[in-house]
């Protein structure tokens, strides 16, 4: 059975992403991409959001043809290609290859799919991982704390009324000062 877990970057003042959706500050090493390579090989699945989905599916898919890419940045376009990807959308017509389009997050079909899988489904996308943690379908939160301050931009977490207690399962620092946060239900 899988584990969903939303995996997602986050600056120390709780953006995902800057006032016009700027990820550049994101601090991305070898070492970082490296262990994500190696979490996200894992993976049974990638459920993403429109938003997330269309950042990656613009270059991830041929970015090993790219004479620049380091070869960490070769193997995740390969990590990318081979794992299976459900995008969550009501705008997107279509989606590209070793990818399904799913309309609207059903709780009881994200259920039933997540126990055909062997392996964890990562979750990408501060929409999609608020309408899973509505629909209490979140197993785990790896967050990857950034040492930078936006001021203002996409919070990771929306207001709610709900309260979700949770456990700390672990901690990572990296040398170029990101931490990553390991949270799991209590």
């Amino acid at each position: 059975m899988g584990l969903v877990v939303v995996h997602m970057g986050i600056s120390m003042d709780g953006f995902i992403a800057g006032p016009d959706g700027e990820i550049d500050w994101h601090v991305v090493d070898g070492e970082l991409h490296q262990h994500m390579n190696d979490e996200l090989r894992g993976a049974a699945a990638f459920f993403e959001g429109r938003v997330v989905y269309e950042l990656m599916e613009g270059y991830w898919p041929t970015a090993d043809d790219d004479p620049g890419a380091t070869a960490v940045e070769r193997d995740f376009a390969a990590v990318w290609r081979a794992t299976p990807k459900v995008v969550f959308s009501r705008t997107l017509q279509r989606v590209g290859p070793n990818a399904e389009l799913v309309r609207d997050v059903v709780p009881e079909e994200v259920r039933a799919r997540v126990a055909r899988l062997d392996g964890p489904v990562v979750v990408g996308g501060a929409v999609l991982a608020a309408a899973f943690a509505e629909h209490d379908l979140v197993d785990e939160y790896r967050l990857y704390v950034h040492p930078v301050l936006i001021g203002r931009g996409r919070p990771m977490f929306p207001p709610t009324d709900r309260r979700t207690s949770l456990r700390l399962l672990g901690t990572r620092a990296f040398g170029n000062g990101v931490v990553l946060l390991r949270y799991g239900r209590a």
